[in-house]
Order: C-alpha cells, then structure tokens, then sequence
C-alpha cells in the first residue's frame, strides 16, 4: 500500500467528450500524461470517468440521451468498450497500467463490501496501476441518475481515505453574483452549508446526468472523511499540475477538522440507510455538545423497517439530519420504548435496553 494517500480525480461527461458526445481523445491523452507526472511526484491517483453513455451515444449516433433505461444501459454498454479502450492507449503512453473497475451504489452499503473495494483498489495503486473507476450503468437502475458518479466518486475518497478529491466539470467552480451581478467564483468553502447548497446550480448537460448540486453535496461528504475537495474547470491542461505546484483554482472545500476513522467514514457516507430516528431538543443538544449516545428517551419517531445493526439517520426535531449511526435495537423495539426511560423501557421489554445508538457507532455533522 502506497505511504501517500490516493488523489481521486472524477471527469465529468462534458469534459472529456466532443460536442458530438464522442470521447476527446486528445482531452483524454493530455489529461493521462497530468495524472502520468503527479504519478511520478508520488501522488497514487485515481479516476472517476463520467462518459460511457455519452460515448455510446455518440458511437451509436444518438443525438438525444435516452430515456428509458434499456436504452440508457445499452449505450454504456457500447461506450464502456470505446471508452475503456481510450484510457488503456492514453496512459499506456507513459508506461501505466489501467484497470476498469465497474461499481454500483450497493458496493459501499455494507461494511464488508466496502472493505473489498477498499482493498481491490489499494493493491491496484499499490502495482502502479491507474484505476478507472465508473458507475456500473449496464447493470444498474437506480443509479442512472442525477449525479451518480460525483457521489461516488467521494464515496471513494472516503474508503480510500484520500487526500484530494477533485471535481472536473465544465464551470470555474461554484459561482455567485458579485456585487455588480456578474458570476465569480466562490474561492474557498470552510464547511458546507444551507447557504452554499443555495448556490448550487442545477443546470445539466444534454450528455451529463450530475450538476452543482450533486458535486456540492459529494464535497461535504468527502469533506466529512478528511479529504479536500476542489471543484475546477477540467477543459484546460494540467490541472494536477497546478495542484501539485500549490495552486487552487476553482473552488476548495476544507475538511472536518476532525478526521474520522475508517469505520466512521462507513457510517457517515458509505451505509445504506434503513431508516430514521426523529429526536427532541434535549437529546439533540447531548448529542451535539456533550458526545453522549442516543437513549430511547430522546426519540420521538422512528420510521423505517430496519435491523439492528443497520444504520440510521438521525434527525433533530426540525427533521433536518444531524448525524448518522448504526441502531442498537431493531425498528420495532425502538418504537416501543421511544420516549422512556431506561428503567420503563427495561419494563416493558423484560430485559436489557441498549442505547438506541451508541456514541462510538454515531457520527455527528460538525456545526456549519
């Protein structure tokens, strides 16, 4: 396994392809010998490729993406084939290796499953070898939607427990009105917040299926794990490059400033959620400032069918997600005793009671 901690690079649709929805060849041979020299700074990097629809699309001469979803998985289909083969030529030019590894949302649910990807891909960068990682489209039905590989892509960086991720897309970065109405770049976002979401554009391509929206919500999340996270323009060369030389076009995003582990990185993004834990004031504030576990006697709804041992969305009383954790009861249970006391609870399931959730299985957001 490689000492420095992986760079996840994710190129958007409209970046790497033509107007005709063709992959850029040339884009994508520039783009192989940026990530080829930060390669050989040190830097393992790995790469989220949007495009495969996209290419499918232009090598089948669909002009308009498609709308149902066997169309949708028949042009990745033909476009994973033409796109993989690009990238295999592009960074074989420099001398490395690429790998196609196809994911789905369903890979990071479960704990063991993320491991395994985990490991897959710290023995393919720990080889030398470039993985090119994308959505499973030909397979996948929920998947194929609004911006699916920029999630995944901080999914990634989560597992991976990276440095950087880095958000290629076609805009500067996130963009506001300046005081004399003209769009400018938001340089620097200290924590994500209901104001930034505020910016987010939702403008997509006719190729694409992400927006700003999406890459902003993948920001907080990598952000929650440790990474830092860049939105750029991908268009122009060597942007790795200007990272590496300590530029920051675009806009950056801090990380948490409390690093979670691996574990918790899991529960705060990478878990499939079961359901919901509605909480009142009081439990909210034991939670928030005091890094207490949740007891029953602060829920006030539970929703969902879940399990113990599967994790949950914590909301405050506003229903606004404050956290995440794995239940220490199932869904049935909880509803039973939400609202009492440990002592009444104990009562009315003739035997122990457990936190609801326990302080070393939840992770609360950082206020922001």
């Amino acid at each position: 396994m490689h000492a420095a901690r992986p760079w996840i690079v994710k190129v958007g649709t409209a970046v790497l392809s033509k107007p005709d929805g063709r992959p850029d060849e040339a884009w994508i041979a520039a783009f192989a010998a940026d990530v080829a020299a930060a390669r050989r700074a040190g830097r393992p990097v790995c790469v989220v490729t949007s495009g495969a629809i996209g290419a499918g699309m232009g090598e089948l001469g669909l002009l308009k993406r498609p709308g149902a979803l066997a169309e949708l998985q028949g042009a990745a289909a033909v476009g994973q084939a033409l796109l993989m083969r690009i990238y295999h030529d592009a960074f074989a030019a420099h001398g490395l290796k690429t790998a196609q590894v196809l994911l789905t949302r369903e890979d990071f649910a479960g704990r063991a499953r993320d491991l395994n990807v985990r490991s897959t891909l710290e023995r393919l960068l720990a080889w030398g070898v470039v993985p090119i990682v994308n959505e499973n489209d030909t397979v996948s039905s929920d998947e194929i939607r609004f911006g699916d590989n920029d999630i995944l892509s901080a999914l990634l960086a989560n597992s991976l427990r990276s440095e950087w991720l880095m958000l290629l897309t076609t805009v500067e970065g996130v963009l506001r009105s300046g005081p004399d109405g003209a769009r400018e770049v938001v340089r620097l976002v200290p924590a994500v917040d209901a104001s930034v979401r505020r910016l987010a554009l939702a403008e997509k391509s006719a190729r694409g299926s992400g927006g700003m929206r999406s890459k902003i919500d993948a920001a907080g999340l990598a952000n929650r794990g440790g990474a830092r996270v860049l939105i750029a323009a991908g268009r122009p060369p060597g942007i790795l490059a200007r990272v590496l030389s300590g530029e920051r076009p675009g806009t950056l995003f801090l990380p948490a400033p409390k690093g979670l582990s691996g574990r918790r990185r899991w529960i705060a993004g990478g878990a499939a959620i079961r359901g919901a834990l509605r909480i009142d004031a009081g439990a909210e504030t034991a939670l928030k400032k005091g890094g207490k576990s949740l007891l029953a006697a602060g829920i006030t709804l539970v929703t969902g069918r879940f399990k113990e041992g599967d994790v949950v969305s914590v909301e405050g009383p506003d229903g606004a997600e404050i956290g995440r954790g794995v239940a220490g009861h199932p869904a049935a249970v909880l509803d039973r005793i939400k609202g009492l006391a440990r002592a009444e609870a104990a009562a009315v399931l003739g035997g122990e009671v457990r936190e609801a959730i326990h302080r070393d299985e939840l992770v609360v957001w950082e206020a922001g």
